[in-house]
């Protein structure tokens, strides 16, 4: 029989052939496996960075894209809006105006300055914003601020002989201008 030293100086001696036989390049420290890990790392953020620049500037939208409408709100004859008239369409958030010359712009409910509800003033010709008392002219610039600029505006078409509104494509702007409008 074999006894308890032999058994322990029997298994000493395999683990110490174990150790031996592995090669030296086998073993990896704890330092280079961070330096590895690190190093992977790097290119794995290279390799996003990389898609996020070429997503950017290959984004795919081309300008003809943009000047399509997305979604048309139908207001209606174009003989129904009597000249300086202002009308409101909550279900589509504007407020319809027919300017003097005829010319009709669709505007934003919302105020530029931090985006409360306006109501039209028939009275005083004017916008008026019930949160901070800014004040618009019916085209939609600032007579009053703190708002910082006119309002904005939804490109409206005029389609056999109704007017159609692209609520679906809000622009902003700094003040009126006659390009805003769209005439028959």
């Amino acid at each position: 029989m074999k006894s308890k030293k032999d058994i322990k100086k029997k298994k000493q001696e395999q683990a110490n052939v174990e150790i031996q036989t592995q090669p030296k390049d086998a073993v990896q420290t704890r330092r280079e496996f961070l330096n590895t890990l690190w190093k992977g790392l790097g290119v794995v953020a290279f390799i996003e960075l990389t898609v996020v620049f070429f997503g950017y500037l290959f984004s795919g939208k081309s300008e003809n894209e943009s000047l399509k409408p997305k979604q048309l709100f139908d207001a209606g004859n174009i003989n129904t809006f009597q000249k300086n008239s202002v009308t409101i369409f909550r279900s589509g958030r504007f407020y319809l105006v027919r300017l003097d010359d005829g010319g009709f712009l669709a505007l934003s409910l919302r105020c530029t300055h931090l985006g409360c509800s306006i109501n039209w003033e028939e009275d005083k010709q004017r916008f008026i914003c019930p949160c901070h008392a800014s004040a618009f002219e019916i085209n939609g610039n600032v007579q009053n601020p703190p708002a910082p600029s006119a309002l904005d505006y939804f490109p409206v078409l005029i389609q056999n002989g109704k007017v159609m509104v692209d609520i679906g494509t809000k622009l902003t702007r700094t003040r009126f201008n006659k390009e805003q409008a769209a005439y028959i």
